[in-house]
């Protein structure tokens, strides 16, 4: 039996050894936390988890809260006007729901059901010195924990990696008691809020360690009056700050929101990264080999919400690349055609995400501001968020998009 070991207990860590240890694979996973550390711990994320995403964890029987979370049946795009009114307002409909679970009640759930299996679970902080032992001693050693001293083994790619600096300050709040969308309130749906040359205010749906909850979620362009959460400690103050950016920039969302409260008092959470690119291979001081997994090797700002998906997308592209590979070394050449596998597919999330941070030439505008009268328009961007691939076919290039707006426009006369 090939023993695996995997350093970090994240969406791609996790679902990657829960499906390894599905296919007989003797699996070690190490965490930095406990599963009781996780979810009593401050919230990680904002994670929204579309279609394609959502059956990988199906395929492994991993999808212990589709019938508590919210179904997430559609995606709102608003555009502020310079009054702070709406110039755009309309919202698309999925072709399959979309979920959101706080990664603390997830990673916590399958952690434990990772042991359940038989797993072999290590609390403990790998060093890179750790991992030169543990090379020689595993047949492939894979690093999926996103943040400190490991990833610095995994060279940026400046090929695939545009932005040097952090293009959005981070700030989000996890909370009770927000009211409906009016426009449909008979359904949940992801709320994307454009305030040009501000940010944006992104509102959605989860289920949380009290239940069902709404994640209010700013996203601002570094020194613009969004990146207003630096040195705010007091979880209180977080949400007032999010409340009084939300009355100032997003007034329409501000009106549901009047009576909101923290769910928890680690619901908050206020950062920013660069979203880069890291080449998959690390090499350890004594010649040993390991695999980047997840956001180690692609780390997407959120501002598409690529992330929990694309890490979900790696840990299923990478456990076939691992099946298939049979009894063979896992060597620097076979470890570089799994990572180009994984990026044939997950370029596109980059490409939209990268060009979502920029401002959005005119004839973006134009499809956005099409979609509030077409509605295929606004379903098939809807959906992209499942499918990125799908906008090279009318989003990137004036020519595609006017094509398409053509077609649609034809097609509704």
């Amino acid at each position: 039996m090939r023993k695996m070991l995997i350093v970090g207990a994240g969406q791609s860590g996790l679902q990657l050894a829960l499906g390894l240890q599905s296919k007989g694979y003797e699996v070690t996973l190490m965490s930095n936390r406990t599963a009781d550390e996780i979810r009593s711990g401050r919230v990680m994320s904002t994670q929204c988890m579309f279609h394609t995403a959502l059956q990988h964890e199906r395929d492994l029987q991993l999808n212990f809260w589709e019938s508590q979370a919210p179904r997430i049946e559609g995606l709102g795009v608003s555009v502020a006007a310079p009054d702070s009114s709406r110039a755009v307002d309309w919202v698309g409909r999925f072709d399959g729901h979309a979920q959101s679970v706080d990664q603390r009640v997830k990673m916590a759930g399958w952690m434990e059901t990772f042991v359940q299996r038989g797993g072999q679970l290590v609390i403990h902080g790998a060093a890179v010195s750790d991992l030169d032992y543990f090379s020689r001693t595993y047949d492939l050693v894979m690093v999926s924990a996103g943040k400190g001293e490991l990833v610095s083994m995994f060279g940026r790619d400046a090929s695939r990696s545009p932005y040097d600096a952090p293009q959005r300050a981070l700030a989000v709040a996890y909370v009770h008691g927000l009211g409906p969308r009016p426009e449909h309130p008979d359904f949940d749906a992801v709320r994307c809020n454009l305030v040009p040359g501000v940010g944006e205010l992104f509102v959605m749906p989860t289920l949380t360690t009290s239940g069902r909850a709404d994640i209010l979620f700013w996203e601002g362009v570094p020194g613009g009056p969004l990146d207003a959460f630096q040195g705010v400690k007091d979880p209180s103050e977080h949400l007032a700050r999010t409340l009084e950016l939300m009355e100032r920039f997003t007034p329409w969302e501000y009106a549901r929101a009047t009576k909101v409260e923290l769910t928890d008092a680690n619901a908050t959470l206020a950062g920013r990264y660069a979203p880069t690119v890291r080449r998959p291979v690390g090499r350890l001081p004594g010649g040993g080999l390991v695999l980047g997994v997840g956001d180690v090797v692609v780390a997407n700002d959120p501002i598409t919400g690529q992330g929990s998906n694309t890490a979900s997308k790696c840990a299923h592209s990478y456990l076939d690349s691992i099946v298939e590979h049979g009894e063979r070394e896992f060597d620097e050449k076979w470890m570089q055609a799994t990572f180009d596998r994984h990026w044939e597919d997950t370029r596109h999330a980059v490409k939209w995400t990268n060009a979502m941070l920029a401002p959005p030439p005119e004839h973006v505008l134009n499809l956005i501001g099409a979609a509030g009268q077409l509605p295929p328009v606004a379903d098939r961007f809807a959906n992209a968020f499942n499918d990125p691939a799908d906008l090279d076919h009318f989003f990137f290039e004036p020519e595609k998009t006017n094509a398409y707006l053509a077609e649609v426009s034809g097609a509704q006369a």
